[in-house]
């Protein structure tokens, strides 16, 4: 158990997302290999890119699983910081067997990374046996409601087994899989991360909710983010600053708050907050040239 609790103590201080101390000083990387996704929310377009655009959902371009392990070859050579690999999308990891396939072989070949994921939790139940054999230490579970009424308003669908799934029907599942796979998580040994998008006027009475429960099932702490308002909810206003601190404040009392997001990119690779351009650092090492000084 004492060994258990050092090595969980010990991949928390290296994992920029779980530790404010880690974010400045050990990078991660994001693969995008999973394009696909199996519920809509109010608030995700993933129609467009920019480089100047930092936000979940968005990547250049979709990476095959053989070409997300060079990546990382690539980047492991040459910057000595990164400590977690991900995969947060474009769409929903676990609906996409390339995910599986990716870490398998990451994890095959590089034991000693800290291999991370992001889910909205639809297929968590069902998916936990493979996220062990894969090797995957931290989870994130975007969960944005307790209850179906406001899970109704945010999610437009959910397609689960074949089936797609409207309205109550859908909330009423979704929610179900996403708590159930958070208890399964926490049974596994998974250090989890619950994300939260602060909705103005649709999930605030729930946020508490969410924070209270997942902290009595075992979550390692919580980030609550503002609302990009885009998509069917781009006439919601985005939280203040000081709604924000608020809401944290709310629910810090059942589990710890995450304050230094950066609601980063599906394709995302450096320190939080300080991305570098991850077509441009595999393109110098393949051609032996190192420009990223002069840039970056």
């Amino acid at each position: 158990m004492e060994k258990n609790k050092k090595i969980e103590q010990g991949i928390i201080s290296s994992h920029p997302c779980l530790s404010e101390k880690a974010h400045g000083k050990f990078a991660r990387v994001h693969l995008p290999v999973a394009p696909a996704c199996n519920i809509q929310c109010g608030y995700c377009i993933r129609k467009f890119d920019c480089v100047n655009e930092s936000r979940p959902g968005v990547a250049s371009r979709i990476l095959s699983p053989a070409q997300g392990l060079e990546r990382v070859r690539v980047l492991l050579d040459r910057n000595e910081h990164v400590k977690v690999i991900g995969i947060a999308g474009p769409g929903d990891p676990l609906a996409n067997d390339a995910t599986f396939e990716t870490l398998d072989s990451i994890h095959e070949e590089f034991p000693e990374i800290i291999l991370c994921l992001s889910t909205n939790g639809l297929l968590l139940p069902d998916r936990i046996d493979d996220l062990a054999r894969c090797g995957v230490k931290t989870l994130t579970i975007t969960i944005n409601s307790l209850s179906s009424a406001p899970a109704e308003n945010i999610y437009s669908h959910v397609v689960y087994k074949g089936r797609l799934l409207n309205g109550n029907e859908a909330a009423e599942c979704l929610l179900h899989n996403q708590w159930n796979g958070l208890f399964k998580a926490v049974q596994a040994g998974l250090i989890i991360k619950i994300n939260t998008i602060y909705i103005p006027g649709i999930n605030d009475e729930d946020i508490p909710q969410v924070a209270f429960h997942a902290g009595n099932i075992g979550a390692h702490t919580m980030n609550i983010m503002p609302l990009i308002p885009q998509a069917r909810f781009k006439d919601i206003e985005r939280p203040s600053c000081g709604a924000l601190a608020k809401m944290r404040n709310k629910c810090k009392v059942f589990l710890s708050q995450m304050k230094h997001c950066t609601q980063c990119r599906s394709d995302a690779f450096g320190l939080l907050g300080e991305d570098r351009d991850m077509e441009l650092e595999v393109l110098n090492s393949r051609i032996g040239e190192d420009y990223c000084d002069n840039v970056f």
